[in-house]
């Protein structure tokens, strides 16, 4: 377990990325050689510091698995254990890697990212991993899915469409020694089908339906987990094959970067990223499958209770903590076109009792919204509420500017880190639109681009 030093560390890392998105600048320095002596000095000092961060690295990557894996329910301790045997800031870019061990999805480039770490771990559990099973992924990313599987299974089989992650992911798995991970650059929705048929099929990325290609090269009996819906509102579906069919259910509502290529051609709903819309503000209504608040993913400390006093209708959303620095909160994406949009109008009714910031004043009670380009990287912030105390149900309202630069957007509910209890209800949002010479202006330089 982490020694304070080391969870200080961690607690400044999130501090800088979670909720205030402040931008880290890493300032890099020529070293001057004087001489043999001095060489010397330097490589001492170098594999100390080497040594230093690895320390640090196996101390994070054990919180990580005790706070994010196990403490939010995964049970399989084999999954458990190939969570701890793989080193995940190896598959993150190194300006991502302050965050390496947080349970978040970070941008890896190509407009891709890799998923939380609960998410792969919850995945893997899923599919319930044999030794002597051989398992297709669709959608390499970094890697990172497909090392923590490799410790589980037989043959991994691994396609990624965008050549450089596929590239740099080849070199990352070569470079750590994972013989068992087949890897190939190409479009995942035909599979692969000289390998075929799989025991299990996992993608990690999100099609509008399953490929055919896929259900035809899983064996009799396989199973298949897939992130399946629209864009912006997709639920994380567990199949099984039976007489050539797929039969599974909705295991809980997530949100993947799109399935590109053949899929994305057939997709028939497009996000609109000029009417940027928020799903289920007023938490009435649960999906029939999941049982989940409609709109809402990723649900920490949450529960959906009924409220006569609601501020709309009769149900609301309550965030319960004790842990300062735990993340109870909910997420809700949806897409804004920053070239379009110039604000957006936020309201929220909210009701506290003993609502304390976390360990630190930027770990606030809030709604924050984290603006995205079209790489996924963040480009701009804004919160709404910073609560604290006890009160009644009263009305918050704002206007957050849109950054020019964003494609999408990513709501956050809850404590965020800080703890007591909170509800909110009756969430709304409306966008106030560039002039119209202006909206050209962007569009033109976004073609340019």
């Amino acid at each position: 377990m982490h020694d304070q030093a080391s969870r200080n560390r961690r607690s400044q890392n999130r501090r800088d990325f979670f909720p205030s998105l402040r931008v880290l600048k890493i300032f890099g320095r020529k070293a001057r050689r004087a001489g043999a002596v001095l060489s010397l000095v330097a490589a001492v000092l170098a594999t100390h510091t080497q040594i230093s961060h690895a320390d640090d690295s196996k101390a994070a990557l054990a919180h990580m698995v005790q706070a994010d894996v196990i403490g939010a329910g995964i049970k399989n301790p084999r999954v458990i254990e190939a969570m701890r045997a793989t080193p995940r800031q190896e598959f993150v870019p190194p300006a991502q890697r302050a965050w390496a061990f947080d349970d978040m999805a970070l941008p890896i480039g190509e407009g891709q990212s890799i998923s939380p770490p609960f998410v792969v771990a919850y995945m893997t559990e899923q599919l319930d991993p044999q030794p002597t099973d051989r398992v297709l992924e669709i959608g390499t990313g970094s890697g990172y899915q497909a090392a923590v599987l490799s410790h589980l299974v037989r043959d991994v089989y691994t396609i990624e469409i965008q050549e450089p992650l596929g590239k740099r992911a080849d070199a990352v798995l070569k470079q750590l020694g994972y013989q068992n991970v087949h890897r190939r650059v190409g479009d995942g929705y035909q599979g692969w089908p000289e390998a075929a048929p799989f025991d299990k099929i996992i993608v990690t990325c999100s099609p509008e339906k399953v490929p055919q290609p896929l259900v035809d090269q899983l064996r009799e009996g396989g199973l298949l987990i897939v992130p399946v819906g629209e864009r912006f509102q997709q639920n994380l579906y567990l199949f099984r094959k039976t007489s050539g069919k797929l039969e599974g259910q909705a295991l809980e509502p997530t949100m993947f970067v799109p399935m590109t290529g053949a899929a994305e051609r057939q997709r028939l709903v497009q996000p609109d990223g000029a009417h940027p819309t928020l799903v289920g503000g007023s938490f009435e209504r649960q999906s029939p499958e999941t049982r989940a608040p409609e709109g809402w993913y990723y649900l920490r400390h949450a529960r959906l209770e009924a409220d006569t006093s609601a501020p709309d209708g009769k149900q609301v959303i309550t965030f319960t903590n004790d842990i300062p620095g735990r993340n109870a909160r909910a997420l809700q994406a949806l897409a804004i076109d920053g070239r379009v949009a110039s604000s957006l109008e936020i309201s929220l009714w909210a009701r506290g009792r003993d609502v304390h910031a976390g360990r630190t004043p930027e770990e606030q009670p809030c709604l924050a919204i984290v603006f995205f380009g079209e790489d996924r990287t963040p480009v701009g912030r804004g919160s709404i509420g910073n609560f604290s105390g006890t009160f009644a149900w009263r009305q918050v309202s704002d206007s957050v500017a849109v950054p020019r630069a964003a494609r999408m957007a990513i709501i956050w509910i809850g404590l965020l880190g800080g703890t007591g209890e909170l509800a909110f209800d009756a969430i709304t949002l409306q966008s106030h639109d560039l002039p119209a010479s202006l909206r050209t202006i962007s569009k033109a330089a976004g073609e340019k681009k």
